[in-house]
């Protein structure tokens, strides 16, 4: 689910590889992995990431939300982030601004309200359309 396993395959001691200071240094997206990986592995109500894709790529960050989109259907999943993911169906989009809710909906609700999320989703489009240039 956490797009990790490959990683971890081609340390040198695969799972039973040491990391940190004595062992191997991880990249800052294979941390957050291995996070997420490590807090799924027990069923669970409710399950918060905090900012935890802030350092994976886009390819990478689309993968994990589809899986955790499909396998975690009886879950109730909290993403805390200042990314907007493009084509997927969350039941609920909360939109905060200085620490207070701003909005509340879908994204197809946010995008026609034209407020506060769909400027910060135009700004994103933007700069994704100026970094592929």
């Amino acid at each position: 689910l956490a797009y990790v396993h490959h990683d971890i395959e081609g340390l040198p001691q695969q799972y039973q590889t040491m990391v940190g200071e004595r062992g191997v240094t991880l990249s800052g997206g294979q941390k957050q992995r291995i996070a997420i990986a490590r807090a799924l592995m027990k069923p669970a109500e409710l399950i918060i990431l905090d900012d935890s894709l802030s350092a994976v790529d886009t390819k990478t960050e689309n993968a994990i939300i589809t899986n955790l989109y499909t396998h975690l259907k009886e879950s109730t999943v909290m993403i805390i982030t200042h990314r907007i993911f493009n084509g997927f169906q969350f039941d609920k989009i909360m939109v905060l601004d200085h620490g207070a809710i701003a909005e509340i909906g879908t994204h197809e609700t946010l995008m026609q309200q034209q407020g506060y999320y769909a400027q910060l989703y135009e700004k994103q489009i933007l700069k994704q359309s100026q970094n592929a240039n």
